[in-house]
């Protein structure tokens, strides 16, 4: 099933049970592919393949994060409470996220073919490291870890 037959299929279903957090989020999401479906087009029809619709939600996700931190930080815990909520109905749509050990593990072999040895090479690690991960990690969890593995290789130097 493709990722808009099962937000179509979970619509119907979080209108069967009046669910307003599900709704507003999956109609959140529907929008968000169908805007990204119409940007794509270039004359004739088009349909977003899935690797395009789960970029589309992995946006969402982060917008999401980015509004949590937002509300938190101007004490807003209503809100950021509501983002929370849509994130985690968000979340379910994407991937399984690698947990720390297993980016550093991937982050290991980046760094090595990189040949990076210090902070500086921190651009050239990011950019194969986010290549390589897309969509199964962080980009700001990825970031940090990046930052230990290469301080701890420059202190070892």
């Amino acid at each position: 099933m493709s990722l808009k037959e099962r937000l179509e299929q979970d619509l119907k279903d979080a209108m069967r049970a009046k669910d307003p957090v599900k709704l507003r989020t999956i109609r959140s999401l529907r929008a968000a592919l169908l805007e990204k479906e119409i940007a794509e087009r270039t004359g004739g029809e088009a349909t977003l393949s899935e690797a395009q619709a789960q970029a589309v939600v992995q946006k969402q996700a982060k917008q999401r994060r980015d509004a949590i931190e937002q509300y938190e930080q101007a004490d807003r815990d209503d809100l950021a409470q509501k983002e929370r909520d849509e994130l985690v109905l968000i979340e379910a749509y994407l991937p399984a996220q690698l947990d720390d050990d297993a980016i550093r593990a991937e982050l290991h072999q980046v760094i090595a073919a990189a040949g990076a040895t210090s902070m500086g090479d921190i651009g050239k690690v990011m950019g194969a490291a986010m290549q390589r991960l897309k969509g199964r990690a962080d980009g700001r969890r990825v970031q940090v870890l990046v930052r230990e593995l290469l301080s701890d290789r420059e202190v070892a130097s």
